[in-house]
């Protein structure tokens, strides 16, 4: 039987190829995911791999604040990837909210066990997050799979696009936003304002 940690690749190994994995192909991300689950595909799921590792390892490691809980946070994220991979379903979203779903389920998971083991080394900004996991998961999950909500993000100006994905999808922080797109901080939070208030309007109050 195949064992998912024999498909795995090394973390370490490719955490660090950002070069190739940096620009967003969703169409083949899909058809990647798509292989896996239909013909368990090994090198499809390389390349998913590649792709996700470095940014899983990021964000997990800014939540976290462990580099080594951050790693089995990507460990199991893929695993979770390898095995559910169909249940993908790309009319309900794009590969990278799917991913960054499980992502997110995982280091609540996680952050579950440690509070119950009575672990401490977690900073205590960290513990809310594991609170509001029951209800915040199922409202997030909802919202980032609506086919309606990607298309009113698709709407606004491409720079506020930008900072609404980078800022609920991939979960960086207003800081790493500013670094990653090479802007003062101000005009990162002006750009969020913006977008959040235009998303309101279009969606109603009763989606806050």
């Amino acid at each position: 039987m195949l064992s998912v940690h024999s498909v795995l690749p090394s973390h370490k190994a490719n955490a660090t190829s950002n070069n190739m994995t940096n620009k967003i192909n969703h169409p083949e991300l899909c058809q990647w995911l798509k292989s896996i689950a239909i013909d368990r595909d090994k090198q499809a799921f390389t390349q998913v791999f590649k792709f996700f590792a470095p940014k899983i390892q990021r964000i997990a490691q800014s939540k976290i604040n462990s580099e080594a809980l951050a790693a089995e946070v990507v460990q199991d994220t893929m695993s979770n990837v390898w095995r559910k991979a169909h249940l993908f379903d790309d009319s309900k979203g794009a590969a990278t909210t799917w991913v960054y779903t499980i992502m997110r389920n995982v280091t609540f998971d996680l952050l579950r066990k440690m509070k119950a083991n009575k672990e401490d080394n977690l900073s205590d900004d960290i513990w809310p997050l594991a609170e509001l996991a029951n209800t915040e998961e199922e409202v997030f999950t909802d919202h980032i799979q609506s086919r309606n909500l990607q298309g009113i993000i698709a709407t606004l100006p491409e720079n506020q696009q930008q900072v609404v994905k980078g800022f609920y999808f991939m979960e960086m922080s207003q800081e790493q936003l500013a670094v990653h797109l090479n802007l003062p901080l101000g005009t990162i939070k002006s750009r969020l304002r913006l977008a959040l208030g235009k998303l309101k309007l279009k969606l109603g109050d009763h989606n806050d």
